[in-house]
């Protein structure tokens, strides 16, 4: 992930299909939570098998909205068949953003990209189980 600058990488079974996904925090949290090197760690045991997902041929808009509804940044992008086809992450959005300057496509327009940063940014529930910060 370092060498790639990949701050997720999507689990898939034998045909394909997304059944979680792993960060780079997933993974220095349990290292550090653990106690144990990254190679000592299995992904099983770390990933989020909630997975928010889009279509690839869906809206810009309704990627956005499962963004802003899953607090994620990235999104495993599948086809038909719900298999993995790619990942969209709210920097490839801002990216075409910033290279349209006056968007044509609406989805993209400032408004739609910053409303979706703020809810991603917003404090999630403390996960079942997680140690809680104070201070």
């Amino acid at each position: 992930m370092w060498e790639r600058d990949c701050g997720v990488v999507p689990v898939v079974d034998e045909r394909e299909r997304v059944v979680g996904i792993v960060t780079d925090r997933d993974l220095c949290m349990a290292a550090y939570t653990q106690g144990r090197p990254l190679r000592d760690i299995e992904i099983a045991s770390v990933m989020s098998r909630a997975v928010h997902t889009c279509r690839a041929d869906d809206a810009l808009a309704t990627a956005l909205a499962a963004m802003r509804d899953g607090k994620v940044r990235r999104l495993p992008v599948l086809d038909a068949d719900d298999r993995l086809v790619g990942i969209l992450s709210l920097n490839d959005v801002a990216q075409a953003a910033a290279r349209e300057r006056a968007p044509a496509n609406p989805e993209l327009a400032a408004r739609a990209i910053l409303d979706t940063l703020a809810a991603v940014c917003e404090p999630r529930a403390p996960r079942e189980g997680a140690a809680q910060m104070t201070g």
